[in-house]
């Protein structure tokens, strides 16, 4: 696996600001691993794609405005995001 494997064009009015009044009604983008078949759904059917003995994982992570930028001594560029999970402290 590349890193460019992750390069791709999201146009900048696609990405949110500010969530959604109602939540459950964001957008959900659904691929079919299977086929490579895409839906756009809405979160709330998230629900439809779970089977029996699933298991869900919640990441209550943010993204703070903190990136960091560097350079491996191999000349290699290194952008990495700082993040703070909720219920941590700045003190």
């Amino acid at each position: 696996m590349k890193l460019s494997d992750f390069d791709y064009n999201l146009p900048k009015e696609l990405i949110a600001q500010h969530p959604s009044e109602k939540r459950d009604e964001s957008r959900l983008l659904v691929l079919h691993r299977d086929t490579g078949r895409i839906e756009h759904k809405i979160f709330k059917d998230i629900v439809d794609y779970f089977c029996k003995d699933d298991l869900v994982v919640l990441n209550n992570t943010k993204v703070v405005p903190a990136r960091l930028w560097g350079k491996k001594e191999t000349g290699g560029k290194v952008e990495a995001l700082v993040l703070q999970g909720q219920g941590t402290s700045d003190k």
